[in-house]
């Protein structure tokens, strides 16, 4: 029975197979090697859009759902509430079914194989604070691929996934910084084989650096955090704090758009104090302009990482709305997402019995790990280490591939 290796992730996901005993990753779309995990349920066509085609509708502003970050939804109650969709009543791990039975179909069409089984790739942890929920989170990633049509699925964590893949020898450090959670594997390599000393793991990843960032600089544009007034009296109140941390979630933004809270937020209009902010709310609610923000907030974390200064750009809410975003700004404001990560480093040496200076090299894969904050945060715990960069988007189902084999 072909296994198929998948790497199903929070922001990108990817499918691999091994030609002529060397890993592949598959083109799931025409010129790339991976696929946005995204989803667009089409209103009109009455049918479910995937990957680019998901984002390209969402971005066109076409009469639908847009999901993204789904993978960040398992193990909690979320997974299991019954929606519609179209003309169904599903759970989210249906929706995350379809999508791998989208993948596993492009992966046939492509290979001209049938693939019965998958080796997945998994967080060492779902959840880094909730034994119950890490173990749910499996169970439901499970019953996704069963319902995609695979009959058997084997886990293997994604940083011990990617050290099967990595180039060269002696003792190292796998940092998997991906969309939802940063892992990480201390090996050793020799004469071309993989020895696993220690895993660990912790939900932190890019989109809650993303996150972080909407509810410090875009949230504010948007009420979060203003005054409203009482219908009688002169008391006031802050804005309720859930909506906006829900606005600013990737996995939650698409659950937002009701009917009354929209009737909601034009009655704060009328009652703040500065009502251009909750104008400016209500656009975002009554279009649907969360994800548009979202993707704005991503390009202007990725342009400030990259250069002295980045922008967030909100024109879709409000012409010429624009915020500076500047690289050392970032640094400091997810540098303690970056100690959290280098700390939990440290601890996946302490496990392995390996002090910092035993360490050869320290390996990034995934996309979060080239924040520059991080790199020093690891150069900082790991000095003696040189630092390497293994395919960023792919590492993981290379391995997967291998694993496959």
């Amino acid at each position: 029975m072909a296994r198929l290796g998948i790497d199903f992730g929070t922001s990108n996901t990817g499918a691999g197979i091994l030609r002529d005993g060397r890993p592949a990753a598959l083109p799931l779309e025409a010129g790339a090697q991976t696929l946005p995990t995204a989803v667009f349920v089409d209103f009109t066509d009455k049918r479910f859009v995937y990957g680019e085609a998901a984002a390209r509708a969402m971005m066109e502003g076409q009469d639908g759902r847009f999901m993204r970050g789904l993978k960040s939804i398992l193990g909690t109650p979320l997974a299991r509430e019954k929606r519609r969709f179209l003309n169904e009543r599903m759970t989210l791990i249906e929706v995350i079914g379809r999508f791998l039975a989208e993948i596993r179909c492009r992966s046939e069409r492509i290979t001209g194989q049938s693939f019965e089984a998958a080796i997945s790739g998994r967080p060492v942890r779902f959840h880094s604070e909730s034994e119950d929920k890490d173990a749910q989170a499996e169970i439901d990633l499970r019953e996704a691929y069963a319902l995609a049509g695979f009959r058997a699925v084997d886990f293997l964590p994604e940083p011990e996934a990617a050290a099967l893949a990595v180039a060269g020898e002696g003792r190292m450090l796998i940092v998997d910084i991906g969309g939802g959670t940063s892992d990480f594997t201390l090996c050793e390599r020799a004469r071309g084989q993989t020895r696993v000393i220690a895993s660990r793991g912790l939900r932190l990843g890019g989109t809650d650096f993303d996150r972080s960032l909407s509810l410090a600089h875009v949230m504010p544009l948007l009420g979060h955090g203003a005054e409203i007034g009482a219908e009688l009296g002169a008391k006031t109140h802050a804005a309720p704090r859930a909506l906006f941390h829900d606005l600013a979630s990737w996995e939650k933004i698409a659950f937002v758009y009701d009917a009354a809270l929209l009737r909601e937020v034009k009655r704060w209009i009328r009652l703040a104090r500065d009502p251009v902010l909750f104008e400016r709310l209500a656009e975002v609610l009554e279009m649907h302009l969360g994800h548009d923000i979202a993707y704005a907030v991503e390009a202007g974390k990725i342009a400030a990482n990259d250069s002295e200064r980045g922008e967030i750009a909100l024109d879709v809410v409000q012409r010429g709305l624009r915020i500076d975003l500047w690289g050392v700004q970032l640094q400091h404001e997810l540098s303690s997402a970056a100690a959290r990560i280098g700390d939990m480093a440290l601890a996946t040496l302490k496990d392995g019995g390996c002090r910092p200076d035993q360490v050869d090299m320290v390996v990034f894969v995934g996309g979060s790990s080239q924040l520059s904050g991080v790199r020093q945060a690891l150069a900082r715990r790991l000095p003696e280490a040189r630092q390497e960069t293994a395919e960023v988007f792919t590492a993981v189902v290379h391995g997967l591939a291998f694993a496959a084999r």
